[in-house]
């Protein structure tokens, strides 16, 4: 989704009334090019909005809600679920818990090293994962027309665009800021997530369940290893046929 031009330079003019086009792009670190491009073609990236609204101090969650696409976003910050904080844990540091766990090591008890910052290579997907109850994928396919393939895609590639992020969250009942999150486009702290909030919520989970989620992680992850090495034999062997 983007932001329609005259309604960007409203708002850019009510944050910053006597800067100039060069001042915006200097301290936000945009290039002119792109921002006049984006402007000539009456539609404005979510993360110009997001990268300007950090140079001048404002929540970009705040500067998105002002925007009639994204008026959802306004109002008090939904806390996360703790399925979704989990889903904001990479793989690697999932297993790096398990394994200080009394019931992996009972003679060894340590403490995993700090969480990695989200997102992760497979934050997207974990996410939707996390709060799909069986037919969030439909009730965001009716909503916004976006065939199921096509979301499916974006998930398999670990991306949604910011209006399937929030209404991916709108579907599911939970905080809109969530998928904003997990696709990289806001910060946990800019949705207003508790600090230490997944490493709370990891700890929460017994060791039965970490150990279970752990499974389903590298069950995934070998489907997708696999499929990497069929692609690759195949190439290979095209090349080979090609001599």
């Amino acid at each position: 989704m983007t932001i329609p031009a005259k309604a960007f330079q409203r708002w850019l003019q009510s944050i910053a009334p006597d800067a100039s086009t060069a001042d915006v792009c200097r301290v936000s670190g945009i290039k002119r090019t792109t921002l006049a491009q984006q402007m000539v073609r009456g539609k404005v990236s979510v993360s110009t909005v997001v990268s300007i609204s950090r140079a001048y101090n404002i929540n970009p969650v705040n500067a998105l809600a002002g925007f009639d696409s994204f008026h959802v976003l306004a109002g008090p910050p939904r806390p996360p679920t703790r399925t979704e904080l989990v889903s904001q844990v990479s793989t690697p540091d999932l297993l790096r818990a398990l394994l200080v766990r009394p019931a992996m090591e009972p003679a060894q008890v340590g403490t995993a090293p700090a969480l990695s910052p989200a997102p992760h290579p497979t934050s997207v997907k974990n996410w939707v994962d996390a709060i799909d109850d069986g037919e969030v994928r439909h009730r965001v396919s009716t909503a916004t027309g976006v065939a199921p393939q096509n979301y499916s895609a974006q998930l398999t590639a670990n991306r949604l665009s910011p209006e399937l992020a929030v209404a991916t969250a709108m579907a599911a009942g939970v905080g809109p800021a969530g998928g904003l999150v997990a696709t990289g486009i806001i910060t946990e702290e800019e949705a207003g997530w508790p600090p230490g909030a997944r490493q709370a919520a990891l700890d929460s989970l017994s060791d039965g369940d970490l150990t279970a989620l752990a499974g389903e992680r590298l069950q995934a992850m070998g489907k997708v290893l696999r499929r990497q090495e069929q692609d690759q034999a195949q190439t290979d062997k095209i090349w080979e046929n090609l001599g």
